[in-house]
């Protein structure tokens, strides 16, 4: 079956070629690629043009058709949530940063002291907006502003990834979760990948250092995020991470198959990754 249907059954209407396409299951064994000729013969295009045109038609209803699918996700929203909020961290950042130059470069006499007392910009930001010039306390208000925006996100990502991806949310808490399943890019992939894979997702830059150079391998990416592979003691911290990954990668799966929370996989999960814990201690 071609996309405009067989004698009989003939349409360059791009939903029926859609619904054809869609329930098409072509042995490619004995394919033979289309001849826009065919179509012609069959009375449905008068030129080459006009085919190829109805075929772009085709292709571009398709297209919208999957976009609409992927917006309708349940991840959907959780991430852009979560993917607002990393943009939001890297833009504080910045301005933060630049905002304390700017300052410094006003002041010298302040250079050493900010570099002695080890300030970080969460002091330095609210400082200047009292003592920096009119239009330094304008851009402070704006960065506080946002900062105060910025944890009412991160807040609601919680909440929100809590509803979404609840097997994963209670071995690493929402943000962490989020932070994952945006990063795999969806909870579709995140389901379909390994723990070795979920274990090193943001450390990519790293991996392939390894492969390339011969680095030592990243034991851990995003999950060291959570407290129980940051806070664990060094000589365990990298079994943690892989045991962690390892439950996070079955826990995409109850997620996107059955999306809600499995309290015994979840009391199962987290009493193996404590006993690790308990070990190294």
């Amino acid at each position: 079956m071609y996309w405009y249907g067989l004698s009989g059954d003939v349409s360059t209407d791009p939903a029926d070629a859609a619904a054809r396409l869609r329930a098409a299951k072509t042995d490619m064994s004995g394919y033979v690629p289309c001849d826009w000729c065919e179509a012609e013969r069959l009375g449905l295009v008068k030129d080459r043009q006009e085919y190829l045109a109805a075929v772009r038609r085709a292709a571009i209803y398709l297209a919208e058709e999957g976009i609409a699918a992927v917006a309708q996700e349940k991840d959907a929203e959780l991430l852009q949530m979560v993917r607002t909020l990393d943009e939001m961290d890297t833009v504080i950042n910045l301005l933060s940063e630049r905002l304390i130059e700017w300052y410094i470069s006003v002041t010298p006499s302040f250079s050493r002291k900010y570099l002695g007392s080890g300030a970080g910009a969460s002091r330095m930001v609210p400082m200047i907006g009292k003592k920096g010039t009119d239009l330094m306390k304008n851009i402070a208000r704006e960065i506080l502003s946002m900062s105060n925006a910025r944890t009412g996100l991160m807040k609601a990502v919680s909440r929100k990834a809590v509803s979404v991806i609840p097997n994963m949310s209670v071995l690493t808490g929402g943000l962490v979760a989020a932070r994952l399943v945006s990063r795999a890019g969806g909870l579709a992939a995140a389901a379909r990948m390994p723990g070795s894979s979920m274990q090193v997702l943001g450390a990519e830059g790293a991996l392939f250092s390894h492969i390339r150079a011969g680095t030592p391998a990243p034991k851990h990416g995003i999950v060291f995020q959570h407290r129980r592979v940051h806070n664990a003691p060094r000589e365990v911290r990298g079994q943690v991470a892989r045991v962690l990954a390892s439950k996070l990668a079955i826990a995409a799966r109850l997620d996107y198959f059955r999306g809600e929370l499995d309290a015994e996989f979840a009391a199962t999960a987290n009493a193996k990754i404590d006993s690790l814990l308990e070990v190294g201690r």
